[in-house]
């Protein structure tokens, strides 16, 4: 197996595992936090008039669905995920609103688009997984028509987001094996270096490339913390396997590494990222 194809696989068991049913259960909040960027994409489709818009790693359709409310009968919106829990939710959303939204379990990477279908890609933190990024975008070139582009959020990196590793700095004495972030591998992280994600999307054949810094306040309920830091990410992973004594223990240790992000009964964080154009 190489090893494209095994990060091929990792992800695939992420998504469809712990990790899908996670972000399925805790879609209301995600999707609040999140709101700001799903705005930021309907606005940018608007403006480019775009009528046929491929929403990539769509997760539970949030993003897909706001844009076909935004284009209405005329429109036509597909998410593309590799998560079938996190798929099924999209789809019973979309029945439930009657919209005219789409949803594709494939993955991207290698999946065969028609031709010249869409206007627009667009893509809510769903780009920075892939096995490899440069088959992948070469792959999507293939999806949309001649002068089509991309509208992209994802986030920069680690050190400008200590907000997202907050739980994994307090952890790191009780879960020393827990591996460092890194931003050349698939993960959250992928596209934080600007130069290897102009690499990327120019050796697939995307030109007018540019990558803006967006900085984004995002705000959640604090109840709803401690389901964030017991729940999400590699934290919220490592704990799903611990025994409750443990489980409480790391659970003590990490939550006040999060007082500086309360403000009265809600937690506020900036949050990094590029919007990321190409052509």
């Amino acid at each position: 197996m190489t090893a494209t194809q095994k990060a091929e696989e990792d992800q695939a068991a992420l998504w469809n595992g712990a990790a899908g049913a996670t972000w399925v259960e805790a879609q209301e909040p995600l999707d609040r936090l999140f709101s700001p960027f799903e705005s930021l994409l309907v606005e940018t489709v608007r403006e480019r008039g775009a009528r046929n818009v491929l929403d990539v790693g769509c997760g539970t359709g949030a993003t897909t669905l706001a844009i076909a409310r935004a284009l209405g009968a005329g429109g036509r919106t597909v998410g593309i995920d590799i998560s079938e829990p996190m798929l099924a939710l999209a789809a019973a959303r979309a029945e439930r609103e009657r919209l005219p939204a789409v949803f594709v379990r494939a993955d991207a990477e290698t999946h065969a688009f028609e031709p010249g279908s869409f206007d627009t890609i667009v893509s809510r933190f769903g780009v920075m997984f892939f096995a490899d990024p440069v088959r992948a975008f070469a792959n999507l070139r293939t999806a949309v028509r001649r002068g089509g582009d991309l509208a992209l959020i994802a986030w920069r990196g680690p050190d400008e987001n200590p907000f997202m590793t907050a739980a994994e700095r307090a952890a790191a004495p009780f879960l020393p094996d827990i591996p460092p972030r890194r931003t050349d591998a698939p993960g959250q992280f992928a596209f934080a270096d600007s130069r290897r994600v102009r690499g990327i999307l120019e050796r697939s054949g995307w030109a007018d490339i540019d990558l803006r810094a967006l900085d984004v306040v995002c705000t959640f309920a604090k109840s709803d913390l401690i389901g964030y830091v017991t729940r999400i990410g590699p934290i919220g992973r490592a704990l799903r396997a611990a025994d409750v004594q443990t489980r409480a223990r790391i659970t003590d240790a990490v939550l006040p590494a999060f007082d500086p992000y309360v403000d009265g009964d809600a937690v506020r964080f900036v949050a990094a990222c590029w919007m990321i154009a190409a052509r």
